[in-house]
């Protein structure tokens, strides 16, 4: 594989840093100065400023004060720390919102908000689109040239919605342009000759609201939709003076996960380098430490594939604890390093905190922070700090390699937001969409597999397995991806909820999975029978192909299906009035072959299951390699060069037995690793083959 480019052409390498708040500390200067001494010792060599500084940079309107930013580059870049300069548009000052109103957000049960929190602001107003393109076209000017920036921030963490009439108006002319202004093409794509619902113009239409219609599920998704298009549009707003003036400086903006109010797969798409927010809650009491690994390396995985296989970035993370989670539990020694290297071995080219430094006030004041209030060099967050800046000094190699996976699992935010509103099945909590792409996903992980996370638009040319759960929007074309995916000779898992509306939630008719996704699957879904906890079933395997043995619990959504002639059934319902029908089934199609998994399963079922379908589908792992379970190894190359990452997310000393006859490079010690290699508790070892 070739080596991506870096993704700051002007600081070719790992990027270590984070938020830095200045305008915070104007009124302290030797803690500016100390900021200087203590980001060399932790070997951080970025940080990302002006978050949330529009006060401080337009403390009244018109009036401009550059010049703590400009001591502020100064001071950095004699430091040799680089720059991300964030546009401030996150946040306005309280003088805005007093003088333009329009510019506050208002709610779903219309309501305005008042000044205050975050993002709190109309993303179709004309005077913040002004206001923002003009600060940003300032500070273009004033540092686009400053050798000191290295990257454009925007704004920060984007989301949520508003329903002002400047945003009911957009919504409709987006609607307008979707549906070729034919209210009668809308009124049958949403169905709204459900409850009288039918309009005979599109001025009619307000946006979801618990005030008035929300059960209109063509309706909800096209406002997602719309929210997601209208944000970009925010987006592109901000871009135009900096991509005008600094061609070349690139722009991100931090990414929340799995958050649900954008759709990422899009968004992304206009961004130069991706990046996102990691807060995992490490060490909670619900799951193991390793369950959490696998979730967060889902992630991982998603952000490096936003941009095909290009190395993300890791914006934010935190070396301590975290003051909004349930539990603000801290990261036990070891777990800062461990968790940070897993984002570099899942495709980051940065590690990144929010904070550098704890604020003395306000809700963040006991957020994690490089530097806490004491101010000391000694404390367990800094020296976690400084040991992850002295280990990615060792690793200038990794920066712009990647990852070529033969695997992959497909996640959709449209098909999710599809879910989230079927009505029919157990309540939102219980559906599990988000869940059940992980589980799907961790066998794969938990066997050093690389795994690709893709979208119903990808290309799935290249791959050998893919994991497609819950399905149950078909977008146009989808359907027929799948079966040439098939055809050509891959392994296609499908589960229950398959295909069951287009893309405008309108059900199929002819049954289930619709879109000619029968064929495909090999079987027909006469209902689907959702149940309570304590209504037990089990799937029994049956004689079978594969070699799939055993006797498994089921999940709460339990599909009805009749196989077609040639479909084998490898496992059966064990009770209830569908004993003896397929849980699990297997179809050929062309040179593959389609499973379907008919209900909700557990984590044993899929362990069973993905253990035969990996080398069946001649998928490999990344190195052939027995890992105990709670080890995860993960593969970057580029280059000619390959690093692999053990990493140990268990609280018990771990080894691992290497190929014979491969001799590896310890990146950190520089010793030759063969034969053994042992893990500490939180431990993380980088070999170099």
């Amino acid at each position: 594989m070739e080596k991506f480019p870096p993704l700051v052409p002007a600081a070719p390498g790992l990027i270590h840093g984070g938020d830095y708040n200045p305008d915070q500390w104007l009124g302290y200067p030797d803690v500016l100065q100390e900021d200087v001494r203590l980001m060399k010792l932790a070997g951080v060599n970025s940080a990302s400023v002006a978050i949330f500084a529009w006060a401080a940079l337009e403390p009244e309107e018109g009036k401009y004060d550059f010049e703590w930013l400009d001591e502020t580059f100064d001071r950095l870049w004699k430091a040799g720390v680089r720059i991300i300069l964030a546009t401030p548009s996150g946040a306005r000052p309280a003088w805005m919102d007093a003088k333009y109103p329009e510019v506050l957000r208002v709610n779903a049960d219309r309501t305005k908000n008042l000044h205050g929190l975050r993002h709190n602001h109309c993303f179709t107003s004309p005077y913040y689109r002004q206001k923002v393109r003009e600060m940003n076209r300032m500070l273009a000017e004033r540092y686009g040239k400053h050798p000191a920036l290295m990257m454009w921030h925007l704004s920060n963490e984007y989301g949520g919605e508003c329903h002002c009439p400047l945003c009911q108006e957009a919504f409709r002319n987006w609607l307008r342009k979707k549906y070729d202004n034919d209210i009668e093409k809308l009124n049958h794509e949403w169905w709204t000759y459900f409850w009288s619902h039918r309009y005979t113009s599109f001025d009619q239409i307000e946006s979801p609201s618990p005030l008035g219609d929300k059960l209109i599920h063509g309706m909800n998704l096209d406002w997602k939709r719309f929210v997601t298009e209208q944000t970009m549009d925010f987006i592109r707003n901000e871009m135009e003076p900096l991509r005008e003036i600094t061609p070349n400086i690139p722009v991100t903006t931090n990414l929340m996960g799995f958050y649900d109010g954008l759709d990422y797969w899009k968004l992304s798409q206009i961004l130069d380098v991706v990046s996102w927010d990691n807060y995992p809650l490490w060490g909670n009491d619900s799951e193991k430490l390793w369950e959490t690994a696998s979730h967060t390396a889902f992630i991982h995985d998603m952000n490096r594939c936003f941009l095909k296989g290009k190395p993300f970035m890791l914006m934010e993370s935190v070396p301590s604890k975290t003051n909004w989670h349930p539990c603000c539990k801290l990261k036990r020694p070891g777990m800062h390093l461990l968790s940070s290297m897993q984002a570099v071995a899942h495709g980051s080219d940065s590690v990144q905190y929010f904070q550098w430094r704890k604020g003395r006030g306000a809700s963040e004041k006991f957020h994690g922070a490089v530097v806490d209030h004491c101010g000391r060099s000694d404390t367990m967050e800094f020296l976690g700090v400084k040991s992850v800046g002295d280990l990615l000094k060792k690793l200038p190699g990794v920066a712009g390699t990647s990852t070529k996976s033969q695997a992959a699992v497909l996640y959709d935010w449209e098909n999710r937001w599809a879910i989230e509103d079927f009505q029919g099945t157990v309540n939102k909590e219980s559906r599990r969409y988000v869940e059940t792409c992980v589980e799907h996903y961790r066998p794969l992980w938990k066997r050093g597999v690389s795994t690709d996370i893709v979208s119903e638009d990808s290309d799935l040319s290249g791959y050998r397995l893919l994991a497609a759960p819950m399905l149950y929007m078909l977008r146009p074309g989808v359907a027929q991806k799948l079966r040439d995916f098939a055809e050509q000779g891959g392994t296609l898992i499908l589960t229950h909820l398959t295909g069951y509306v287009n893309e405008n939630d309108l059900c199929f008719l002819g049954g289930f999975p619709g879109d000619g996704m029968m064929d495909t699957a090999g079987i027909w879904c006469e209902d689907i029978d959702t149940v309570y906890p304590s209504d037990e079933n089990f799937a029994v395997s049956k004689e079978n192909h594969l070699g799939f043995a055993g006797r498994y619990p089921l999940g709460r959504m339990r599909e009805i299906v009749h196989p077609a002639e040639g479909t084998e059934v490898l496992a059966a319902y064990e009770g209830d009035f569908y004993a003896g029908m397929p849980v699990l089934t297997c179809h050929p199609v062309g040179k593959g072959r389609v499973y379907y998994i008919a209900s909700a399963v557990g984590p044993d079922f899929l362990e069973e299951l993905y253990s035969k379908l990996i080398p069946e589908a001649g998928v490999s792992p990344c190195l052939p390699v027995e890992l105990p379970e709670g080890v995860s190894v993960t593969l970057r190359e580029g280059g000619g060069q390959q690093y692999y990452f053990f990493m140990n997310f268990t609280e018990m000393d771990q080894r691992v037995s290497l190929p014979a006859g491969t001799e590896f490079t310890d990146m950190d010690s520089g010793g030759t690793v063969r034969d053994l290699l042992d893990l500490p508790p939180y431990g993380v070892r980088i070999l170099k083959k």
